[in-house]
């Protein structure tokens, strides 16, 4: 038998439902004004690949035969804010620096230690960023930040942290997919070392006024082995290691940067879309 719920909650949607005013759809035919919140507009049509190519209208960086999409970043990873101030008007986004030195082996792209970050020859402001990492199973006194580390750094200052964090303890905002030093991911979705990881990020770059005024922040999204793990999260500034971070004034498009942090990480299958 129903319950006396049950028929109450029946009845009481049979009555509102019979209170909606009576659509006459014949009439309505006759003018159709529905086609006025109807948009016909060509949208791009874009071939969105599989687990081996990228979308028809990426700017592949690496596609895992060489490094003529990169050099030698034109700078390192400042430390603090002062860092930033003296670097910022020294950057030239058409830099045109030595050859990258990391080593490209069986389609993969590897950390050359000590030969530097490396930068792209082409600049970007809003990008879709795909790209695949793996850190290397490292001696046991390896761990925290010294367990396996790099970083893709948007415009060359505002980093995600690329680091192994399974099973691997460190600060929370400087584990893996954190904003460095500024936002805890949401979850860790880490894998083992060894294991190939994906990175499916969307970065807006910030906006500055004429005056050099901030407009609007940068703002990121992380996907880390398809968890959402950063939800347009605003940075605060620039990703410094020390201090309290604040916007200084930039180009709208510069080189995205790989970090050299001393580890032998490897990556493949880079690729961004310009949004």
């Amino acid at each position: 038998m129903r319950s006396i719920f049950s028929i109450l909650m029946f009845l009481s949607g049979t009555i509102l439902w019979a209170q909606l005013p009576e659509i006459d759809w014949e009439e309505l035919g006759k003018t159709q004004p529905w086609a006025v919140t109807e948009l016909y507009k060509e949208v791009p049509v874009v071939n969105p690949g599989d687990a081996n190519s990228a979308p028809s209208d990426a700017i592949v960086l690496f596609d895992g035969k060489d490094v003529s999409s990169w050099q030698k970043a034109q700078f390192g990873s400042p430390v603090n804010m002062e860092g930033f101030e003296a670097m910022i008007p020294l950057v030239d986004p058409d830099y045109e620096g030595e050859a990258a030195e990391w080593t490209v082996r069986n389609g993969e792209l590897e950390v050359n230690p000590g030969t530097g970050s490396i930068a792209t020859k082409q600049t970007f402001g809003d990008v879709q960023l795909h790209l695949e990492w793996l850190a290397p199973v490292l001696p046991e006194d390896k761990t925290g930040q010294a367990g396996g580390n790099s970083g893709v750094i948007f415009m060359g200052m505002y980093e995600v942290q690329v680091l192994n964090s399974y099973e691997n303890p460190t600060y929370n905002n400087g584990q893996a997919a954190s904003i460095y030093k500024q936002f805890i991911p949401l979850a860790n979705a880490s894998k083992a070392p060894e294991n190939w990881q994906e990175y499916d990020i969307i970065f807006m770059a910030p906006k500055f006024s004429e005056a050099g005024n901030m407009v609007s922040p940068a703002k990121v999204t992380v996907l880390h082995n398809g968890v959402l793990v950063q939800n347009n999260v605003e940075l605060l500034g620039p990703t410094c290691f020390i201090g309290t971070p604040y916007y200084i004034a930039h180009p709208e498009k510069l080189p995205l940067v790989l970090q050299d942090h001393s580890d032998k990480m490897r990556f493949r299958n880079i690729w961004v879309r310009e949004l």
